[in-house]
């Protein structure tokens, strides 16, 4: 399943990216792909809420990849350190095709 992200994740709009990635995940949808290449800003709350994503659907046997983040989303996750727990993907076929 590759889900599509758009515009800005902050603290207003994370929780609703959280809550679209738990719809998501279920025993039957465990390979998950996100693609981030329409998001242009995403705070602390946005990558808390990949994060919670992630140990989800890793509880279940799954996991979440990502692909095409913008370079600013990129550096984010670099410097949270995201960038060693995420598999990211130049493009979203290359994430689906990864599993």
């Amino acid at each position: 399943m590759v889900l599509v992200a758009r515009g800005r994740i902050d603290s207003m709009s994370a929780a609703k990216l959280g809550q679209a990635l738990s719809e998501h995940i279920s025993g039957s949808v465990s390979h998950l792909v996100l693609d981030l290449a329409g998001v242009d800003y995403m705070s602390s709350a946005g990558l808390r809420e990949l994060v919670n994503a992630l140990k989800k659907v890793k509880r279940i046997g799954g996991d979440l990849r990502l692909s095409q983040p913008t370079r600013r989303v990129r550096e984010v996750m670099e410097m949270a350190g995201l960038d060693t727990i995420f598999l990211i993907f130049d493009t979203s076929v290359d994430a689906v095709e990864s599993y």
